[in-house]
């Protein structure tokens, strides 16, 4: 029978809402970073995403290694994860505040994101069949939209203190984890329990497909994060060197995440037609475009400016659907969760050597845009090493 006869009617709507509100809680330190640092006294730099990074990584290794995703029903771990991630995201409120609580606060945030972001593609995997790309681009797009919405609140709401700010975030991500719970039904796990098994999840790099879509993701991956993370950096040099402008640095940031929906849904609707494949590899190389141009654009206009960086957000994250799309199409149907999780885990370490290596750059060279030349490595690495396998997708 064809698993869409069982789909409810609003299953993607509620999907989609629960992935923008568990993911709200991924950016919303660094929305509200400028008041946790004031009251810190100290810059804590990359370090804000890298420990969500950290914490994202370890719960996602977890997830794999214990094939958690094949023992526990999808609804039950993603509402168990948005409580625990809000309640972690919130943690940060009520205990003594220095640089260690606050990355702890963020690790742990990290560490039950593991339990939204994957989980959720598990779920759209479990349900849609040939129109899966379509469906994981109105998911990412969710989880686009989760992670630009902090810097949504904190442009239209400056004075919002920093506590209260981050209690309105975790109140979301509760909210959509109970609606996904109550009214998604679950598929049923597994008939045979399923133990980790290293030969089992090797697969990744022995099926031709799987391990070109996942190296094309890895490549992405060095990018997107990096790119999300230090916008509020970029637009800040920008302004820097254009005083004659006044720019709402949270509103910016926003408006550049929030933009790569429209990558997402718009790649989700071509992949149909063209395929999964040639849609990503055209946002990678786009995207890798848009690095190198980027300095060169320091005296050009905001209009100019503003259109380059538009471009850039659509296309740094509309592939990422996409890859996962391949992804989950190549994986093993038994092991499809844990293969997902693996290699969203591996990609998401990669995100904490390419945020670093800015952080760094960015210390020696504050005001230089040439610094964000060595993201475009990641793109055409991930093009190079995926293009033969999946272009016919």
């Amino acid at each position: 029978m064809d698993i869409s006869s069982k789909r409810p009617s609003y299953f993607l709507l509620v999907l989609i809402f629960a992935q923008f509100a568990g993911t709200t809680l991924w950016l919303s330190g660094n929305a509200v970073v400028g008041q946790i640092e004031s009251e810190l006294g100290v810059k804590l730099g990359g370090w804000l995403t890298s420990s969500v990074q950290l914490g994202f990584i370890i719960g996602t290794l977890m997830n794999a290694i214990f094939a958690v995703p094949e023992r526990v029903l999808s609804s039950r771990l993603f509402l168990a994860s948005a409580l625990l991630g809000a309640l972690a995201n919130l943690s940060v409120t009520v205990i003594p505040l220095n640089v260690s609580t606050v990355l702890l606060s963020r690790f742990l945030t990290g560490l039950f994101l593991a339990g939204i972001y994957p989980i959720g593609m598990k779920i759209a995997a479990d349900w849609y069949g040939k129109d899966l790309g379509r469906a994981m681009g109105y998911l990412v797009g969710a989880l686009v939209l989760g992670k630009a919405f902090p810097y949504l609140l904190k442009g239209i709401s400056f004075e919002l203190p920093w506590k209260e700010f981050l209690f309105c975030i975790s109140v979301i991500s509760f909210v959509g984890g109970l609606l996904l719970w109550t009214l998604l039904p679950d598929k049923s796990l597994p008939s045979q329990r399923n133990k980790f098994s290293v030969k089992a999840l090797s697969v990744l790099f022995k099926v031709p497909k799987l391990r070109a879509a996942a190296f094309g993701y890895f490549g992405h991956m060095w990018e997107l994060y990096t790119f999300w993370t230090f916008l509020p950096i970029i637009w800040k040099i920008y302004a820097a060197s254009h005083s004659e402008y006044q720019i709402n640095i949270p509103m910016a940031t926003f408006s550049i995440i929030a933009i790569g929906f429209l990558g997402c849904w718009l790649g989700g609707l071509l992949s149909l037609k063209f395929g999964s494949g040639k849609i990503a590899l055209i946002q990678l190389i786009l995207s890798a475009v848009c690095c190198v141009i980027l300095p060169f654009c320091i005296d050009s206009s905001f209009v100019l400016f503003t259109i380059l960086m538009f471009i850039w957000g659509v296309t740094v994250v509309g592939d990422s659907p996409q890859f996962s799309t391949l992804v989950s199409r190549f994986a093993l149907p038994e092991r499809r969760g844990s293969i997902i999780t693996l290699v969203t885990s591996i990609g998401f370490a990669i995100t904490i050597v390419s945020i670093q290596l800015i952080d760094f750059l960015l210390s020696k060279f504050p005001s230089n845009l040439s610094v964000f030349f060595i993201l475009c490595l990641g793109p055409l690495v991930g093009f190079w090493a995926s293009a033969k396998q999946i272009y016919k997708e």
